[in-house]
């Protein structure tokens, strides 16, 4: 376990909860109408729930800025920094931040509002939805440190989501070469695209060959998953099953955010 993430998370496998920003300005779902104040009312609403839930973090994205850009625009990265810094005040826990899907503008919000953790496809090449996908790790890294923000953790997704990998090495691999060569404080295991499950038998494969790295499930948790999720995971991230009716797209279900935390720190024997 590295430093960075022992000191955000301790010992325990961290839970950490997604506040999903509204469509922001300049993406073709932004409601104009209601603005960045609309906005900013609907995720506290969502954080504050999370919150009362007992999450151990949570972390804002930007998951309704379809169709998602590789390079997003700059409008982007400043109406997340607003948003997030409108909360500052309230936030009681550990937070991340993640620019869908761009490495340096979610360092660049990191560093802007002080996040204690960032998660992106920082390795790879993919053929996506998104066109060909090739994350530079060295350019973010040293991004990062060009900031004064070494003590960034970087949480490196290593089965991207809405795309599938050039690379002909099985997962395992890929995962055991990212930690050697690019230096992630943790790895994250996805499936195929938000909302859906990553397979238990990969993130069995990625932990077998990782033991000294904390590896995350990052997609499909659901309450009836988490406690097989978390015998074999180091933590996760979970969104949609929180939401009501477990709709990604719908607003954080205070009840089922309180069981699923309920049901994790069973799993964690307490």
């Amino acid at each position: 376990m590295t430093e960075n993430h022992r000191r955000i998370f301790g010992e325990t496998k961290p839970v950490i909860g997604m506040v999903h920003l509204a469509a922001l300005p300049g993406s073709p779902l932004y409601a104009q109408d209601r603005g960045l104040a609309g906005i900013v009312e609907a995720a506290a609403k969502d954080l504050d729930a999370l919150q009362a839930a007992e999450f151990d973090a949570v972390m804002f994205g930007n998951e309704n800025d379809r169709p998602y850009e590789l390079e997003v625009d700059t409008v982007s990265t400043a109406a997340m920094a607003f948003v997030i810094g409108q909360l500052k005040g309230r936030i009681a826990v550990p937070f991340g931040v993640n620019v869908l899907w761009d490495p340096m503008s979610s360092i660049a919000l990191a560093a802007a509002t002080g996040a204690q953790f960032v998660r992106e496809i920082f390795t790879g090449t993919y053929a996506s939805d998104m066109g060909l996908w090739t994350p530079d790790a060295g350019k973010a890294m040293r991004y990062r440190d060009r900031l004064g923000r070494k003590d960034l953790a970087m949480l490196y997704n290593v089965s991207a989501e809405f795309a599938h990998s050039l690379d002909l090495r099985a997962l395992p691999d890929r995962a055991r070469s990212a930690v050697f060569s690019s230096l992630p404080d943790a790895v994250l295991v996805s499936g195929q695209i938000t909302g859906e499950a990553a397979a238990l038998s990969d993130l069995e494969a990625v932990k077998a060959v990782l033991p000294d790295t904390p590896v995350l499930a990052n997609t499909g948790v659901k309450h009836e998953t988490v406690a097989d999720v978390l015998k074999v995971a180091d933590g996760c991230v979970v969104g949609s099953s929180l939401k009501v009716d477990g709709n990604t797209w719908n607003p954080v279900d205070p009840d089922r955010a309180a069981e699923f935390m309920r049901l994790a720190r069973a799993a964690r024997g307490g």
